[in-house]
């Protein structure tokens, strides 16, 4: 038998997985002889498949130089540049794919997630459609339609396609989580347990299940968080080294983050960026995703001292450009949220690099030095849990901002919906955040104070059916579930005074939405578990002066909240207090949290200008 031609054993060889000697022979072909443009193609697909981005972009260009006909290979660049953060030119070339090729599935399909990566949802779903009416039975479609329709706030229809991807491609890296959080948002718990336990044992495997921001939500248990968030991680595998230290009197801090608007990431942060101490840090923000301007965007703008721009770059790229500024620490405020970027971090971009803020647990990432944290949501002896050192502030890791606006105008209870009289119970946590054990405790409570209500915040027809179907099933009218619109945040700050007392999650503990709240005056009961995410409220009330409605227990925590609505003195005491400490406790004392901020990046850079490896530390008041 004659060996097969060269390229015939390329591709071979490419089949087999065996990456790197296809591309060796894949180089000598190239753009020669009668299969030059193949060749010059496969070559791009390979190096794109071995993640030699830049290298896979410039082949891809030099085949479509060769032939600009063939769809395939527009579709492969528009992937490269994609996973290169350049989202605008990711889409056009999806867009000529489809243009030489209108039923090509996977151009549609990977047009849909640049769509829906530039913040289109509602055309990033018309595109997955469009793969779906050629390709009826593509788990890659349906995986992107639930997302969009997620996004869309769709989630009964997000979880329809979710679940028909499952019996596609059970495989399919995140989509198990991606179905169980569409329907977590509706409190749809229907085989919660089997479908939760199923998910971590694929976690506990090492599988590419969930996401691990949802873990957070799920359950109480910091060693699978870690898990979760290592084989997330293992995607950015680190680069380069550290740059080296920056000559300078003064610390160059670099934030990053997608949310320079009006987020609540945004809305804690803004007061601190202006209060830096501007004789010792050069500030500067790094902004990745779509723009979005407003009051709060120009406010921040001017609270740095430089803002770069990242969109449009690729990770190495925005790494790089933040290593020209140059910076002493990066500090990443997405971590793993909707948005991130955390490849950036991972091509380096300064020598000490922080995890804080945005994400309330670890990142179990290599190119991490630091998770800032305090006492209570990082104690010492949870260090083996992260893979950061602990660097614990006092009081409290969350910075606030003195200046938000509580609207003029308070409310009565008929505005809200609620009914003239009864104790308010209220909640206004994310909904994906609520779960059976803890709603089984709420309707306890409504049953034990006759005419008391549940003020809940409003996501929609299906939420609310969800929960007042439960309520029933728990003996409860489900009138007595009051839902809340959104509404801009002075009025919804203002809105607080209608409540009574704000009812904690767990294992996701309310976190801007428990700051909020002591910010309106609105105490707020908790009961901390074993994980970061669930231990910030405790954290926030022990900074504001309020640790006795802290509790240990579940049993505490319903008890404590029943004292409470049957006691108004002691509650009405505990209100006013607040009210004393909120102008003198450290929660909300912003100059006092940049001292302790500023001391920890200060310390941490002279650590790491001495040549020491990073190392767990505490700051002292």
């Amino acid at each position: 038998m004659a060996p097969a031609a060269p390229f015939d054993q390329a591709l071979a060889l490419h089949r087999q997985g065996r990456l790197a000697e296809a591309e060796k022979l894949y180089r000598k072909l190239a753009g020669r002889g009668p299969h030059g443009f193949d060749a010059q193609h496969m070559l791009g697909l390979v190096l794109l498949q071995r993640g030699a981005l830049p290298a896979a972009a410039q082949a891809l260009h030099r085949a479509i130089a060769l032939n600009s006909r063939v769809a395939a290979a527009h579709n492969n660049l528009g992937t490269c540049r994609q996973r290169q953060g350049q989202l605008a030119e990711a889409l056009a070339s999806h867009e000529a794919a489809l243009a030489l090729q209108p039923g090509l599935a996977a151009a549609a399909v990977n047009r849909g997630n640049a769509l829906a990566a530039l913040g289109r949802q509602a055309e990033a779903l018309a595109s997955h459609r469009l793969a779906l009416a050629t390709e009826a039975d593509s788990a890659e479609a349906l995986y992107g339609s639930g997302l969009a329709l997620s996004a869309l706030g769709r989630e009964p229809e997000a979880a329809v396609a979710f679940d028909r991807a499952l019996t596609l491609r059970p495989d399919l890296p995140w989509l198990p989580g991606a179905a169980l959080l569409s329907r977590l948002a509706v409190c749809d718990w229907d085989r919660l347990a089997e479908r939760r336990d199923a998910l971590l044992a694929q976690v506990a495997r090492g599988e590419p299940a969930a996401d691990p921001f949802l873990l957070l939500g799920l359950v109480d248990a910091p060693g699978l968080h870690r898990q979760a968030a290592a084989i997330y991680a293992a995607r950015h595998d680190p680069v380069r080294a550290a740059p080296p230290p920056v000559a300078g009197e003064r610390i160059r801090l670099g934030y990053f983050s997608a949310d320079f608007h009006d987020h609540a990431t945004a809305h804690l942060v803004a007061d601190l960026l202006e209060r830096h101490d501007r004789s010792r840090f050069e500030v500067t923000g790094f902004h990745f995703g779509p723009a979005r301007d407003g009051a709060m965007r120009r406010r921040l703008r001017a609270a740095f001292d430089r803002f770069v721009d990242l969109d449009g770059l690729d990770d190495q790229a925005a790494a790089a450009r933040a290593r020209q500024v140059p910076l002493d620490i990066a500090v990443d405020l997405k971590g793993y949220t909707l948005g991130a970027r955390p490849g950036i971090l991972a091509a380096r971009a300064a020598p000490v690099q922080v995890n804080w803020l945005g994400y309330p647990g670890t990142m179990a990432a290599a190119w991490l030095d630091y998770l800032i944290g305090d006492a209570t949501v990082t104690p010492a002896a949870a260090q083996p849990l992260y893979r950061e050192c602990l660097v614990r502030l006092p009081h409290s890791y969350q910075p606030n901002d003195r200046h938000r606006a509580i609207g003029a105008e308070i409310p009565g209870r008929a505005a809200c919906g609620l009914p003239p009289e009864g104790f308010v119970f209220c909640c206004f946590n994310n909904s994906w955040k609520l779960l059976p054990e803890q709603f089984g405790a709420w309707m306890r409570l409504l049953h034990a104070v006759p005419g008391s209500v549940l003020w809940l915040l409003d996501s929609g027809a299906a939420l609310q059916a969800n929960l007042r179907r439960e309520a029933v099933a728990r003996g409860i009218a489900p009138a007595r579930l009051v839902f809340a619109p959104r509404v801009p945040l002075p009025q919804h700050l203002a809105r607080h005074a209608v409540a009574d007392l704000f009812l904690d999650t767990l294992p996701y503990n309310a976190h801007t939405t428990a700051s909020d709240a002591l910010w309106a005056g609105l105490p707020v009961l908790t009961r901390p578990g074993e994980a970061f995410a669930g231990r910030v409220a405790a954290s926030l009330l022990r900074a504001v002066g309020l640790a006795e409605l802290v509790v240990e227990t579940a049993t505490e925590y319903e008890a404590l909240a029943l004292a409470l609505a049957r006691d108004p003195a002691r509650l009405a005491a505990l209100r006013q207090r607040l009210a004393l400490n909120r102008a003198t406790a450290p929660l909300f004392d912003t100059d006092r949290f940049a001292q302790h901020l500023e001391a920890a990046f200060t310390a941490m850079v002279q650590r790491q200008r001495a040549g020491l490896p990073p190392a767990p530390f505490e700051v002292t008041a």
